[in-house]
């Protein structure tokens, strides 16, 4: 079979991979990227919170920055792509409001509250009729609420079509093959097998994997990254248009110790998310995680009873040991990792995107992804 050349091949086509062939091809870099379903793994699973604030956790300093950065970046990323393509992206700019039902849930979100303020973050407390005035559907039980204007979210789906369009116009190659392996001569990858054992060779490879990143073939056994997949379930409900918007923001509430998160979109679609279990490749859809995912809905939404369930689906989220991703080299000569970003793969595509190809064009790693680098991973067990 012929093999093929270019200047950089991508090993997979979400969100994180197209953004990237994406941004290289707008510079001149030839680009091919490698995906037999592209845009239908997690990429599409996805609910689209773009959270820095509300999702912040204790300690993540480094990855709250890499945050901030990105949802500062997705409007002009945006923008560009919408000019570009003459399609939407999917940015619905409305905040987030994060709610408490009962009193020990309102004393959790006021800590978290104090916390976010510590950090400087843009939060304001709310009582539960605050909450309702915002989102007057909301249950007449809720005690309390954090208004985060800075919080958005994405159709995923959406982002996921226009990024195609936006690789296609930008003369992106898509090869829609499964990666057999990467090829590696001495210390230096360079290039991919395809399943139909052709090959494509390119001076640089990029893997944006996701939850099967630890799995790639050709990476040297000491090099694999340890990203391992959690599912999650999630629903679609339609609004009748009688209750339009049922939400003006995206809600995340805590339900007596639950967690649970509602996202709507313009068209009258409300998401409702997720589960999280550690039962490694499995997406079957579960009773039970369907069940927990509506208990928790309908308890802050009342109305949830009445939407119709369109789509009940299970995603796998690349997750790592520490919540972040693993951007830049592999310790491989010639390979990238733009991978395990966990649950905030579409928050921080255009951040992935901009941090992979600067180091592309450069050689070097630029500061702000410096500590998410593979590497971190070796210097642990050096010194256990």
């Amino acid at each position: 079979m012929a093999e093929r050349t270019c200047d950089v091949v991508i090993v997979g086509a979400g969100l994180i991979g197209l953004a990237t062939a994406w941004r290289l091809a707008a510079d001149g870099i030839q680009v091919t990227v490698c995906d037999p379903t592209p845009g239908s793994q997690t990429s599409s699973v996805a609910a689209g919170m773009l959270a820095p604030v509300t999702e912040v956790e204790y300690g993540e300093d480094a990855l709250l920055a890499l945050n901030l950065a990105s949802v500062a970046a997705w409007p002009g990323f945006a923008q560009e792509l919408e000019t570009l393509t003459g399609q939407s992206a999917g940015l619905h700019r409305t905040g987030t409001l994060s709610i408490a039902y009962d009193a020990d849930d309102a004393a959790a979100i006021h800590r978290l509250a104090d916390y976010q303020r510590r950090l400087g973050l843009e939060v304001e407390e709310l009582t539960g009729r605050e909450a309702r005035k915002r989102e007057p559907l909301l249950a007449a039980g809720v005690s309390a609420g954090i208004w985060v204007p800075g919080d958005h979210s994405v159709d995923n789906r959406q982002a996921v079509a226009t990024l195609l369009r936006a690789a296609e116009l930008t003369g992106v190659q898509l090869v829609r093959q499964r990666v057999s392996r990467v090829l590696v001569s001495g210390t230096t990858a360079v290039g991919v097998e395809l399943e139909d054992g052709s090959g494509i060779h390119a001076g640089q490879v990029i893997a944006a994997t996701g939850p099967w990143s630890g799995q790639l073939e050709g990476v040297p056994a000491e090099l694999r990254v340890p990203v391992r997949p959690l599912k999650g379930e999630i629903l679609r409900l339609r609004v009748p248009e009688a209750y339009r918007p049922a939400l003006n923001h995206t809600v995340r509430a805590t339900a007596r110790g639950f967690a649970v998160y509602l996202v709507p979109r313009p068209g009258g679609e409300l998401v409702v998310g997720a589960t999280t279990s550690e039962l490694g490749y499995d997406t079957r859809v579960l009773a039970g995680g369907v069940f927990a995912l509506l208990r928790d809905a309908r308890m802050i939404l009342p109305i949830t009873d009445e939407l119709e369930l369109v789509e009940a689906v299970a995603g796998l989220r690349p997750a790592t040991p520490d919540n972040a991703p693993i951007l830049g080299p592999s310790g491989l000569d010639g390979l990238l990792w733009a991978t395990g970003h966990y649950r905030n793969g579409v928050l921080l595509t255009p951040i992935t995107a901009q941090l992979l190809a600067e180091t592309v064009r450069t050689g070097a790693v630029p500061e702000l992804a410096a500590p998410f680098q593979a590497s971190r991973f070796s210097e642990v067990k050096l010194t256990r």
